[in-house]
């Protein structure tokens, strides 16, 4: 038997999506979406200038702090997939120099709703997945290169499983959250 490993890698991502995520995203709502669990939570704060920006320290703290489902979206949808997408599969005209954690890659303004969030992780998921199906065994057994940062010696496959393994484990602390708010007698409208 045959594997063609792009769509069977990928189709993990897809099931994952398709039946675990994207049906626990319906009914967020605004106060969930930026709701704050826990004293001192990481979540989309503005800046100076009223543009929102995900909080972030390196090196994390140890523990790191709770996440909002504001946080965790943003990061999924930015971090993970979406300046990742830009930097292997474009549009980058401008940036060819730029790494796969390069924020110039996400010039767009972060989601301060949650329908703007959704709508900013449905893009970003397609995206990177119609990069990814593009790509054949040969293509994902090559190291990233440059984009790959300090992990160009690293294979496509390897990025691939990763954003798999990344998608999976913070969609299910926004799953969680969302359990946890529902638990805490807020109700979604």
């Amino acid at each position: 038997m045959t594997v063609h490993w792009p769509e069977a890698i990928l189709g993990q991502l897809e099931f994952y999506w398709e039946v675990h995520l994207r049906p626990r995203l319906e009914g967020l709502h605004d106060e969930e979406y930026l709701w704050e669990p826990a004293d001192d939570c990481w979540s989309l704060r503005p800046d100076a200038d009223g543009a929102l920006e995900l909080e972030f320290a390196e090196p994390a703290p140890e523990p790191p702090p709770v996440t909002t489902i504001a946080w965790r979206m943003v990061h999924i949808g930015r971090d993970v997939l979406g300046v990742r997408a830009r930097a292997f599969f474009g549009p980058h005209e401008g940036l060819e120099d730029a790494h796969m954690w390069d924020l110039r890659l996400w010039p767009d303004p972060l989601p301060g709703t949650a329908a703007d969030a959704i709508e900013m992780l449905e893009a970003a998921y397609a995206h990177w997945c119609e990069g990814v199906r593009a790509l054949d065994t040969g293509a994902l057994e090559r190291p990233l290169g440059p984009k790959g940062a300090w992990f160009a010696d690293d294979s496509m496959a390897a990025l691939v499983l990763h954003i798999n393994r990344e998608v999976m484990a913070h969609g299910a602390e926004i799953c969680l959250l969302r359990d946890l708010y529902r638990a805490a007698g807020f109700r979604s409208r």
